[in-house]
């Protein structure tokens, strides 16, 4: 059973916002389907948000069929383009309604990987030069957030997902970042950036923690196998 992480799959197929007319997005969705030629069902992939472009949650339904219908076992992280996203129970409601019983959400919890544990939140890309209280506001849950997934993973390998990077080009989230030092998480990975972003994407070891982006343009759009200790 082998574990993978790739965001940003900005599905539409129900509604009017293709990717296609963006630089490396052509034919997409059909890129997607082969990545995940390389998953097999039993195993595991994280879902690093912005999945779809849909609304609401019935707006998003054939988007989530088309998830649901790729290999593996989903676990579900929300991204700042997932506004169908409302609680983790009408999500939830709506998986068992119609019949998508392989995906789960990452909020305030972990799933267990073995002798790992998943966890990680959207986080938040603060600037204390644009209205820094609303900013601080949202950093401040996404830490809380982060702070109960890593703590519901006891002593076990901690290995972290977000949605926003920690780290971009010259920007460093110093309270998120702590957290994860806080648990001893050794490895991340992360999504969000596109495109021209992609210079300024952080990977590799900084600080004791290795950084790993997966937004789909950048991996080509094939998930990333994950080898953990």
């Amino acid at each position: 059973m082998a574990l993978f992480a790739i965001g940003d799959l900005h599905l539409s197929l129900g509604a009017s916002k293709p990717m296609d007319i963006f630089g490396g997005w052509d034919g997409y969705v059909e890129k997607i389907k082969a990545g995940f030629e390389r998953v097999e069902p039993d195993d595991t992939v994280v879902l690093c948000g912005d999945l779809t472009w849909g609304m609401t949650l019935e707006d998003a339904l054939e988007d989530f069929r088309f998830i649901s219908e790729l290999p593996g076992k989903k676990i579900i992280l929300k991204g700042n383009h997932d506004y169908w996203f409302t609680t983790v129970a009408k999500a939830d409601a709506f998986f068992e309604k119609n019949g998508f019983r392989d995906m789960e959400i990452l909020n305030n919890n972990c799933f267990l990987y073995g002798d790992a544990a998943i966890c990680g939140t959207r986080g938040w890309l603060f600037d204390e030069n644009l209205d820094g209280t609303h900013n601080g506001k949202i950093m401040a849950r996404e830490v809380l957030r982060l702070e109960a997934s890593l703590k519901s993973a006891g002593e076990r390998e901690k290995l972290c997902f977000f949605h926003y990077p920690p780290r971009f080009g010259g920007y460093v989230c110093d309270d998120l970042i702590a957290v994860m030092e806080k648990y001893g998480v050794k490895r991340c990975w992360y999504g969000h950036v596109h495109g021209r972003g992609h210079r300024h994407a952080v990977t590799g070891s900084v600080g004791g923690i290795e950084y790993n982006m997966v937004s789909a343009d950048f991996v080509n759009f094939i998930p990333q196998n994950i080898c953990i200790s």
